[in-house]
């Protein structure tokens, strides 16, 4: 068998674009697609992140036939344990690859692309001069401040207070200054320790809903944050722990949006003021408010997140038929 991909990264997080060798999925909606994928095509994705290919932190994306009839392409995320409903680190790179590869026609000075992902229609704007494809921005899904102010008991911890935010995916919103740590001083793998902590809490403990479907009712990660979540000039800086204690090297895209409609809830940002997310590994995503929206009850914003992705390689895989390690294996 042979699997190609073309590998981007946005901001430091990798993302490995499907490009040949999966089969015909079939035809319906997308998060019926996502699980027929999940159910049936499980072991190519162990193929394409894990070890000896990939690596514990490797994401992908695999391109599928849209739905919605608006979309110029759908896509299907997937990570270290599954599949996820929401990324924008992968949407601004496939903004990039969309234009790059003709999948919707070139227009200067921007083109606007229109990517189906299992949360809903993402609208990608992708900057463009002399032919040539530059940075990204996007509007994502509704997304909204799901749970204020909480507090749990961690282990280890103590009293950790909380948000809960949707930004196409469910993150708790944390204060890293709460579990001891600071940016650039303590170690990423206690960052990860203490969201990866979090998040088992909250998942057995705190039950989530989605107005518009039960799939994507599910807590994908934390996000701890240097807790500068008011308005003003400088960077904030927070580090995403997703799917099996998974590091996003970069400020993440959906989290950015959770984020922002945190803060737009707790009245800490105003519409069209923009703020600076860095990431641990030093890059950077604008973020502002578009405009306010409704999620069912909740009440809810449009979030523009921007940033830069770039290409890596393009690589044919292949798997020998007595090769039981090149079916995907993980060491941490």
């Amino acid at each position: 068998m042979m699997l190609t991909v073309v590998d981007m990264h946005t901001g430091g997080e990798p993302l490995r674009i499907v490009t040949g060798g999966y089969p015909e999925i079939p035809p319906g909606t997308i998060l019926e697609k996502r699980a027929y994928v999940r159910d049936h095509l499980d072991h190519l994705r162990k193929i394409l992140i894990f070890e000896p290919r990939g690596h514990y932190d490797m994401y992908g994306a695999l391109l599928v036939e849209p739905d919605l009839p608006s979309a110029d392409l759908a896509v299907l995320f997937m990570h270290n344990e599954g599949y996820s409903t929401m990324c924008g680190h992968a949407i601004i790179a496939l903004g990039r690859y969309a234009v790059d590869e003709g999948l919707v026609a070139r227009q200067e000075p921007v083109t606007t692309v229109y990517i189906e992902a299992p949360c809903g229609l993402v609208v990608a704007s992708v900057e463009v001069k002399d032919s040539k494809a530059g940075a990204v921005s996007f509007e994502s899904v509704p997304a909204f401040l799901f749970a204020r102010d909480q507090e749990v008991d961690l282990p280890g911890y103590g009293v950790i207070g909380f948000d809960i935010a949707y930004g196409g995916a469910f993150y708790a919103l944390a204060d890293c200054q709460q579990f001891g740590l600071e940016f650039g001083r303590d170690r990423v793998r206690d960052f990860v320790d203490a969201g990866t902590a979090l998040t088992e809490k909250l998942k057995a403990e705190f039950p989530l809903s989605h107005p518009d479907h039960a799939d994507l009712a599910f807590l994908y990660g934390t996000i701890l944050t240097d807790g500068k979540d008011a308005f003003c000039g400088d960077a904030t800086k927070n580090i995403c722990v997703f799917a099996e204690a998974e590091v996003d090297r970069s400020p993440t895209g959906s989290g950015v949006t959770a984020r922002l409609a945190a803060m737009h809830a707790k009245g800490e940002i105003d519409i069209g003021q923009t703020r600076t997310f860095e990431s641990i590994s030093g890059s950077r995503f604008s973020g502002a408010v578009a405009r306010t929206a409704k999620a069912g009850p909740h009440d809810a914003i449009i979030a523009q997140v921007g940033g830069r992705a770039y290409y890596c390689g393009r690589t044919e895989f292949i798997v020998e038929a007595d090769d039981e390690l090149g079916q995907g294996f993980l060491l941490r």
